[in-house]
């Protein structure tokens, strides 16, 4: 028995195992091997609730899922070589998006670092760039200092992955067991409260605009500061965009909803943003897919940014009022400021962009849209579902149609583009969220990269429910290839043969060879349940097949193969040069 008073030494394995307990960790995902079997053995004797992925970077991507919907630190233990290798996809992943991990790799004994010993590998300086912090324990006497930082700098501040390297000696050497309550790190002091100076200028600026709009991301989520950006939005009429990542942050049902901006951004969103005299970004960063070409992006706006990394201020685009801190405390500092305002003229403005271009796909037909599916489950979950996306066509159909009611219920890989991490993000998502309803919207070329995490799923009676939208390509890459590479759909045909011509361009319906896999089948095959859509009439009563079942679902829904996402800003261009949907 393991004595928690430190007054008894225990292994560095055991120590870790406690450590984690401390910080109250609820699920570890990850795979064993050999440099980290003597601390799978302590995980066994612990009772620690670890979830056994199929392969690592699946593991990493449900520690991000369940830390984006439940605001937790994910965390992972892997091993060396090969199984951290494997991580590093969703390390990058989990980086990029700003989401709170801690992660754990074995390593060979210290002595045989350097010399290439079996399954070796430098993680460490791997993933530097990839990792907010990252840490090499060469004694086991840091160990539980160790562990205390990797889960504050993981957490706190600006978010992101923290690395522990574990070497198999340090795992089963010896020293008392003492949790520090908490962490001082001298050169690591996020800054919390902003500036009041530039509070008030940011607020006089804002105050005196007439077109002003709220541009809010991630941040906004990290630090719940939903009210406070809604509070502020209403009292000052200020019309609100948000990025990929900050869906449902922003009520929809708003007049002053803009909804996401970018290059698969609302038509209104855009022509707003270019049109506004005032940005004031809150917790976003100016990604290259929000603003377009920089140097035509807002061009007569002063630029308001509030962020907790100050590293991101004016990375980008120059800021003219940078207000460094948390954004719920500085919204919170703001709101006296803001003056009530009645800004008829801008929002009557807005309706009219409305009005003249809404999200639209071809409805005249009766055949199955994509777009159609979406809007259809989020009629029927009501927005409250937890949904993830792959990465392609089907994620911006995602973010345009399905209408999240509230933030952290719309999960999806935003820096990185991840294919694959839709499906084990789900998993680990559902993990999080028991009671709640967890759907994938997956294309069928995401959905095969990770798809054996099916397997977790179905031993851990984790109810997932997946829709593939199948149009048997590679989406958003045909879709390129289609309207700026004259229909050279160069490897994107997922159902392509020998038997094919060369240089098809144009998909044969209903000629085509045999797509594989049949993805009904292979559900099936774990013991999922799974069915087909092929026409429309069918959509409504499979998706509530699908939501009223208890296991694992796979809906296979066969698409429009060329249907494209419009509104498109193409790379390199103004978000005024916006392609629009004209049927």
């Amino acid at each position: 028995m393991i004595d928690r008073e430190g007054k008894v030494e225990i292994t560095g394995a055991q120590i870790l195992i406690e450590s984690l307990l401390k910080e109250k960790v609820e699920v570890v995902f990850g795979i064993p091997g050999g440099p980290a079997l003597f601390l799978f053995d302590e995980i066994y004797k612990s009772g620690l609730n670890f979830v056994l992925a199929r392969h690592e970077q699946g593991a990493v991507h449900m520690a991000d899922g369940y830390a984006r919907a439940t605001g937790n630190v994910g965390v992972g233990i892997f091993t060396s070589g090969p199984g951290a290798t494997n991580t590093v996809t969703g390390i990058a992943t989990a980086y990029m998006d700003s989401v709170p991990l801690v992660l754990i790799t074995g390593q060979v004994m210290s002595t045989l670092i350097g010399q290439d010993g079996f399954q070796e590998v430098d993680i460490t300086g791997i993933t530097r760039p990839i990792t907010k912090h990252n840490y090499l324990i060469k004694d086991v006497s840091e160990l539980a200092k160790t562990v205390k930082e990797a889960f504050y700098i993981a957490s706190s501040g600006k978010p992101g992955p923290v690395l522990i390297d574990l070497p198999g000696d340090v795992q089963r050497a010896k020293y008392q067991f003492d949790y520090p309550k908490e962490v001082d790190i001298r050169s690591y002091k996020p800054t919390i409260e902003g500036h009041i100076g530039q509070i008030k200028k940011a607020a006089k600026i804002i105050n005196n605009s007439k077109n002003p709009v709220l541009y809010i991301g991630a941040g906004v989520v990290v630090s719940k500061a939903q009210q406070e950006v809604l509070d502020i939005s209403l009292k000052g009429q200020i019309p609100t965009t948000n990025t990929l990542l900050a869906i449902g942050a922003y009520p929809y049902e708003s007049e002053l909803s803009l909804n996401m901006l970018g290059m698969h951004g609302t038509f209104w969103a855009n022509k707003a943003v270019q049109a506004a005299d005032v940005i004031v970004a809150v917790g976003a960063r100016f990604d290259d897919r929000c603003t377009g070409k920089v140097m035509e992006f807002a061009k007569n706006a002063d630029i308001i940014h509030i962020d907790i990394d100050p590293s991101s201020i004016s990375k980008i685009l120059k800021t003219d009022i940078p207000v460094v801190g948390d954004a719920k405390v500085i919204l919170t500092q703001m709101e006296p400021y803001i003056e009530k305002k009645d800004r008829h003229e801008w929002i009557a403005q807005i309706k009219d962009w409305k009005s003249q271009n809404p999200l639209r796909y071809n409805t005249d037909d009766n055949k199955l849209h994509p777009q159609y599916v979406i809007e259809k489950l989020s009629e029927l979950t009501k927005g409250e579902a937890i949904v993830t996306t792959e990465v392609g066509q089907h994620q911006m159909w995602a973010a345009q149609y399905y209408k999240a009611n509230g933030a952290r219920k719309f999960l999806s890989s935003g820096g990185l583009g991840t294919m694959g991490f839709g499906f084990p993000a789900a998993i680990g998502a559902k993990i999080g969220n028991p009671d709640k309803e967890v759907v994938v919207i997956a294309g069928d070329g995401s959905f095969q990269m990770n798809m054996q995490e099916m397997a977790v799923c179905i031993v851990n009676d984790v109810s997932v429910k997946v829709i593939v939208i199948n149009n048997q390509f590679l989406g958003m890459v045909r879709q390129w290839q289609e309207m700026f590479y004259n229909r050279h759909y160069s490897s994107s045909c997922l159902a392509k043969r020998k038997s094919c011509p060369p240089k098809c361009n144009t998909p044969q319906y209903g000629k085509c060879p045999v797509y594989v896999p049949d993805f009904v089948l292979w559900a099936k095959s774990y013991g999922a349940d799974g069915l087909r859509v092929s026409s429309k009439k069918d959509v409504v009563p499979s998706l509530e097949k699908m939501l009223a079942s208890k296991n694992s679902f796979v809906l296979d829904v066969k698409v429009e193969q060329e249907e494209n996402v419009f509104p498109m800003v193409p790379v390199g261009n103004s978000l005024d040069d916006m392609l629009i949907f004209h049927g």
